[in-house]
């Protein structure tokens, strides 16, 4: 009985209520001059820093004058306990910060990053990190947002999409990860098949959200939290080049 719960559970043909929000503002800049200001003048002046030990060093002191040594009641209360909104999956793509796309502050998201973004389904002998990460924010944390976010150009689904089905690639970490969202990659190759290998990355680059929010039901404690309407689950997708924002949830 609980192997076909399981099953259930993990099947991709769950309903998605999708587009909830779609954030999208582009910037005008005031002159021509601005528009042409070199990438060196706009950038932090941390990120010029050439050495790593200067750029460490230099990054934790902007740290502690912008945000530790201005708001010290936040910090304080830090110091006892936690209590974050959200339980954040992004990936671990170094232009796909949550903190810096959100503007989540100390204290308020509970951060988990890895290659595209996944989920795998519960298993109780795999996952274990994965796992332990999300039992800690819904059981310990008390979390009442999970939010799973995707982006354009996502390195993780391009390798999930070129994989060769017929087995010919040596096993490597990467391929067995992705493979996760082998649904999603289906799914398009079967619906898009008429677009070019770019654009069906960017589609399954959305559905592989789809397939770890799915695959968060099959954890027996969101699944109890999500039926207390003690918790909600949501996917979201960042657009790097648009400079766009899409949020959906279950249905």
């Amino acid at each position: 009985m609980a192997e076909e719960q399981y099953s259930q559970l993990a099947n991709y043909e769950c309903a998605v209520k999708k587009n909830l929000v779609i954030i999208s503002e582009k910037v005008e800049s005031e002159s021509e001059s601005e528009e042409d200001e070199s990438f060196d003048k706009v950038r932090p002046e941390h990120d010029l820093i050439v050495d790593p030990l200067k750029r460490i060093a230099h990054g934790f002191k902007h740290f502690l004058s912008n945000k530790y040594n201005k708001y010290p009641r936040l910090f304080d209360e830090l110091a006892v306990t936690q209590h974050p909104k959200f339980l954040v999956f992004a990936c671990s793509d170094s232009r796909v910060s949550p903190s810096h796309i959100l503007n989540f502050q100390p204290g308020e998201a509970f951060m988990a990053r890895n290659i595209a973004n996944l989920i795998p389904t519960f298993d109780k002998g795999k996952g274990c990190e994965v796992g332990s990460i999300i039992e800690y924010a819904v059981e310990e944390l008390k979390i009442e947002n999970i939010l799973v976010i995707g982006h354009s150009h996502c390195g993780g689904i391009k390798r999930l999409m070129s994989h060769p089905e017929d087995g010919s690639r040596p096993f490597n970490f990467i391929d067995n990860w992705v493979n996760i969202a082998q649904a999603a990659k289906d799914k398009v190759k079967a619906e898009h098949k008429n677009l070019s290998f770019e654009e069906q990355c960017e589609i399954c680059a959305e559905e592989a959200v789809n397939i770890s929010l799915k695959n968060l039901y099959s954890y027996p404690f969101v699944r109890r939290g999500i039926q207390e309407k003690m918790i909600a689950l949501r996917g979201g997708y960042y657009d790097f080049v648009a400079g766009s924002f899409k949020l959906w949830e279950l249905q």
